[in-house]
């Protein structure tokens, strides 16, 4: 009899993707983990049963968020004929380097259009560094309608708990949130840990994260279970007070001083601090408040890992960096989140304020 794990990785071929026999997949890591070899080749042994054209590959770990992968990727994912062509039009490394304009990214996608039906059907991208802020994921699902599963710093025991959900209840849920914020213009944050933050969200779409990817163009972190926005840019003021860096928590809380949109200043002994300091001072874009989430996934419980954390239902994150791929402005090679319990978040309408959360318990 198959195993719970085994059951739950084939569901995410046949409930998460509903993959069809003859799709091309591509399973990919980085080598940040060993255990991400083992994973990768485990899905694609299952992915096997499913369709005949699965390939799985690795490549050198890019070290940060957001970062696009190399083009060995791009060539496995997108074919030859497009690689070949950016090349040749002299687009691909600096679209890689996160540094084209827009007026170039116009060119990219006219390339990508041409020959959108080479690429493959579905991204399973196992990295340990997300990919799902890039140009290489946006121009996957938006031009050539690739379904797109985004699993950066699994592991294993995620297969348990925020994967052995109701996907149905969890996607209703999660819409129906969607919806409230939605009709929102501003919004207010507070959180037992001295965390203070508003900001606008004139112009900006909130958007759901279902882990249901079977739709053409659809994309999904897996473990799935988020309500996100890019809160409107320059908007921001506040401090945000961090108990817990991305797999770990801290030892001293690191705070953050946000002032018109960007973090200002970064105060705390950890060395954590010292890490986001350097970040910060890389790339001044890379300070920008570039996201709110909002957890919904009643299976999440670990807040070591911020895959699963984030998605714990009541608790919201806000991350920094790079927001271009979901309807901000900003375009970086760096997006870091972090997680935030029992918020208080209120919704501010053109006529009235009304909880949305309080103290982590949706009102």
């Amino acid at each position: 009899m198959m195993d719970n794990i085994g059951k739950t990785i084939e569901n995410i071929f046949r409930i998460n993707l509903k993959v069809k026999r003859g799709e091309k997949i591509l399973i990919f890591t980085d080598n940040e983990r060993n255990i991400l070899n083992k994973i990768g080749k485990n899905f694609k042994r299952t992915g096997e049963k499913f369709t005949d054209d699965i390939r799985y590959e690795s490549y050198l770990s890019t070290g940060s968020h957001g970062q696009e992968p190399p083009e060995d990727i791009w060539r496995e994912a997108f074919g030859e004929k497009i690689v070949e062509e950016l090349k040749k039009e002299k687009l691909l490394n600096s679209l890689i380097a996160k540094d084209i304009t827009e007026s170039r990214i116009k060119e990219v996608e006219m390339v990508v259009k041409r020959f959108k039906d080479d690429a493959t059907n579905v991204i399973i991208a196992l990295s340990h560094y997300s990919t799902t802020h890039t140009r290489f994921r946006d121009l996957l699902t938006r031009i050539c309608g690739t379904r797109y599963a985004s699993m950066p710093l699994f592991d294993e025991r995620m297969l348990n708990g925020p994967m052995q959900i109701d996907w149905d209840d969890m996607s209703k849920r999660t819409k129906k949130l969607a919806r409230m914020v939605n009709r929102c213009r501003e919004i207010e944050i507070i959180t037992p840990n001295g965390t203070e933050i508003t900001f606008s969200k004139e112009g900006r779409k909130a958007y759901t994260d279902t882990g249901i990817i079977t739709k053409p163009g659809e994309f999904s972190n897996l473990p799935a279970g988020e309500v996100y926005l890019a809160p409107l840019e320059g908007t921001a003021n506040g401090r945000l007070v961090l108990e817990w860096a991305p797999t770990r928590k801290l030892k001293s809380p690191v705070t953050l001083y946000v002032e018109n949109g960007r973090v200002k200043r970064v105060e705390g002994k950890e060395k954590f601090a010292d890490y986001l300091k350097a970040k910060l001072a890389e790339r001044p874009d890379n300070s920008n408040i570039a996201e709110l989430g909002i957890g919904t996934n009643k299976g999440a419980k670990r807040p070591y890992n911020i895959l699963e954390s984030e998605k714990i239902f009541g608790t919201i994150h806000i991350a920094l960096g790079d927001n271009s791929s979901f309807g901000g402005r900003v375009r970086t090679p760096f997006h870091q989140d972090f997680i935030f319990f029992k918020p208080t978040v209120m919704l501010v309408y053109k006529k009235g304020k009304k909880f949305l959360l309080k103290n982590g318990q949706f009102a």
